[in-house]
């Protein structure tokens, strides 16, 4: 039987049509608003651009010119990066809806020579309102300013509203209508504090694309938080109901709980019949963004943590292992896996500790090399059962 035939999956068949997700990485602007990052060097964002272009991330934010003058020279110079290069990533960068900000994106714009996306963001909810004295009329005024002078400066502008997940929909649909009216050519939805649930997500995308943007060709974007923890669900509910472009962070750094994850979110979007790229380079891509920024890979973190591939739990490792002796290597990444290990060129491991059972002494010591003699498998096994934790590699030969 194929292995298709030996999952029955409730997930339903991969997805059909013709739309596929765009993704935009937050990873060197949202994600280095994390209080606990270190800010790398130009140098190992160069380098990150090109990771990210060759993992088919379709767009990049840049950062945020108007935070200062280092974070001006890094986009300036990931600018010329993109175009020198030819990367094919569409650069954005994050701005208030302030005319010295825009007036920014415009003068990079024209010195690369190359579009420069404005993301202009502009709170929305009524506890924001409340908190900054704004009413709508301020907000749909600065909306439309913001716009009609990227209009007039020829910048590219997608019109963000903060915290939409907690705004009322007239706030919004005003706007967002003003926006498009002066010329905006995309909007984005963010769950700027992590509110939101899957069902949330789906209403309010629905209610944009259905009551707002209605027969217009203006892209809608999705930006998400951790918060709840729904991040990569909330990024994933918000595509199917018509969002175009999602955001998200490599390991979901960013502000307070972080980002969509956007690893996570390749890999379902994968898993769900929408590939980009090949993903055996996200585990050597994520360690690098954990050395660069200073930040560590839980070890069950999904699919790229050390322990997402690895058990030392006998029922496991003898299922794993009957696969693997029959030849079967893609069944025994199955059996005890909801994601190939294959698929981001790792494979599935086998460890000995106190919940091992004879499977897992057995696999270790054929793999290196050892007869599986029935005493030296007893000693390990006892060494085992008598730990506290997984033996290392020198203890297992220790006991040899």
């Amino acid at each position: 039987m194929t292995l298709d035939e030996l999952i029955n999956d409730w997930n339903g068949l991969p997805a059909k049509g013709d739309r596929i997700p765009l993704l935009n990485d937050e990873t060197l602007r949202d994600g280095l608003q994390s209080p606990s990052v270190r800010d790398p060097d130009i140098a190992a964002k160069r380098d990150l651009t090109h990771r990210l272009a060759r993992l088919g991330v379709d767009a990049v934010d840049l950062g945020m010119p108007g935070a200062g003058p280092k974070a001006l020279a890094a986009v300036r110079a990931l600018m010329v990066e993109i175009r020198d290069h030819r990367l094919p990533l569409s650069p954005n960068v994050a701005v208030r809806t302030l005319e010295t900000d825009l007036a920014q994106v415009a003068e990079i714009q024209q010195r690369a020579g190359m579009p420069l996306e404005a993301g202009a963001f502009l709170g929305s909810s009524p506890i924001r309102m409340d908190v900054e004295g704004w009413d709508l009329d301020f907000l749909v005024g600065t909306a439309r300013r913001a716009i009609a002078f990227c209009r007039r400066h020829e910048v590219p502008v997608m019109m963000v509203t903060e915290d939409s997940t907690r705004a009322r929909p007239d706030v919004l649909k005003a706007i967002y209508g003003a926006a498009m009216d002066e010329g905006a050519q995309s909007i984005c939805l963010s769950d700027t504090c992590g509110h939101a649930t899957p069902d949330g997500v789906r209403r309010l995308v629905r209610f944009i694309k259905d009551e707002v943007v209605k027969d217009r060709s203006v892209r809608i974007d999705w930006h998400g938080h951790n918060d709840r923890g729904l991040g990569v669900a909330n990024a994933i509910a918000a595509f199917e109901a018509g969002a175009d472009r999602l955001h998200g962070s490599i390991l979901g750094i960013g502000e307070r709980c972080g980002n969509v994850a956007l690893d996570q979110l390749m890999i379902n979007l994968h898993l769900m019949g929408y590939p980009k790229g090949d993903l055996s380079d996200l585990p050597a891509l994520a360690e690098l963004v954990a050395e660069l920024c200073d930040v560590e890979i839980p070890a069950n973190y999904p699919v790229l943590g050390r322990d997402a591939f690895r058990t030392g739990t006998g029922v496991h490792a003898a299922a794993i292992v009957k696969a693997l002796h029959r030849g079967d290597v893609e069944l025994a990444d199955a059996v005890y896996s909801g994601v190939p290990a294959a698929l981001v060129g790792r494979r599935q491991e086998i460890e000995i500790g106190p919940l091992a059972g004879h499977s897992n002494v057995v696999y270790w010591l054929e793999m290196n090399g050892y007869d599986p003699s029935p005493e030296r498998v007893d000693r390990i096994l006892q060494a085992a059962k008598n730990s506290p934790r997984i033996l290392s590699e020198s203890e297992i030969r220790a006991v040899l």
